[in-house]
């Protein structure tokens, strides 16, 4: 077994990401200690019972003292009230990272907090399922996956090495990215897509003309893969479109551009147009699983059956 990368982790929010985290870096060695950390004294008290951690603080501040990595695992609207709970108690030479899905505000509401002497270098695994809560992790939820880190300007080179490396002994590929690319890019490859999900579905639950039982009835892959979606934490998905709005509303504006051409095309009876595009976007389905990020089985990839979903512990 290798030798641990970190002397102290703490961990900030024990959901999905960060249950996963935790038994990653005990699976793997990666850190002597493992500090957990969450408002709930519920789910803190479950972390305990799933022995996630070492130890269990309620209190942010007393978590992270110490701590030579520091992960914020919480939803994105939450860093600014965390990050200024725990300055003061952040040890020089520490590094402090999260996993939000938007990186532009959380640079904007930890940075100004950050001491002197901390490394702040936001990050974001692009990892998960819809379960949500300590019970949803699990170790191998990065094995494969892309994580991108966004430094901040003049953070130590080392410090990022290191947490990269991090990231790729927990299983994941690492790109470095400026943090406005990232919420481009993540607005169009995660962002609207759980919009529509959740708007499709919606719109399929006020139809009064479709009852809900055959809605539920009669959902082929298609929807029924939007409802996985739709099944994502609202907490999360809320706090993400507040504070990537200006990314989203744009990608939201060239999807309903796009919507309209295939109106038009549907109306008109335009085969040519609708054959052209399915055509292409069977290709970029077909280009992402010869990235790895998909297999082409069946149900979109996706085991069925109880016993193959994530596991619960």
């Amino acid at each position: 077994m290798s030798e641990p990368q970190f002397d102290r982790l703490a961990l900030i929010g024990i959901g999905l990401i960060g249950s996963s985290i935790a038994r990653v870096v005990r699976d793997r060695n990666l850190a002597k200690e493992i500090i957990i950390s969450t408002r709930s004294e519920a789910t803190l008290a479950r972390a305990e019972e799933l022995k996630l951690g070492d130890r269990y603080c309620l209190d942010a501040a007393d978590a992270v003292e110490g701590a030579d990595l520091v992960i914020l695992c919480i939803p994105v609207g939450a860093n600014e009230a965390v990050a200024e709970a725990i300055s003061a108690s952040l040890k020089t030479g520490a590094i402090l990272t999260d996993v939000g899905s938007t990186k532009g505000s959380v640079i904007q509401q930890i940075q100004p907090h950050v001491p002197d002497g901390v490394h702040f270098i936001p990050g974001h695994p692009i990892a998960g399922t819809e379960y949500s809560g300590p019970d949803a992790g699990f170790s191998t939820l990065f094995d494969n996956r892309w994580c991108i880190l966004t430094p901040v300007p003049g953070v130590d080179a080392v410090a990022t090495e290191k947490l990269q490396s991090f990231w790729q002994a927990c299983g994941s590929n690492v790109d470095i990215m400026d943090a406005d690319r990232h919420d481009l890019v993540l607005a169009i490859v995660s962002h609207l897509p759980h919009l529509i999900a959740y708007n499709i579905v919606g719109t399929a639950d006020d139809l009064e003309t479709v009852t809900s039982s055959e809605v539920i009835k009669y959902s082929a892959s298609g929807f029924r893969d939007f409802t996985r979606l739709a099944a994502s934490d609202p907490t999360m998905w809320r706090d993400v479109c507040l504070n990537n709005k200006d990314a989203i509303l744009e990608m939201l504006a060239r999807f309903s551009e796009d919507l309209s051409a295939l109106q038009r095309a549907i109306r008109w009876g335009d085969g040519d147009t609708l054959f052209d595009l399915f055509t292409h976007t069977r290709g970029v389905r077909r280009s992402i699983i010869e990235a790895g990020q998909e297999t082409d089985a069946p149900n979109f990839g996706r085991e069925t059956g109880e016993d193959q979903l994530p596991a619960k512990n």
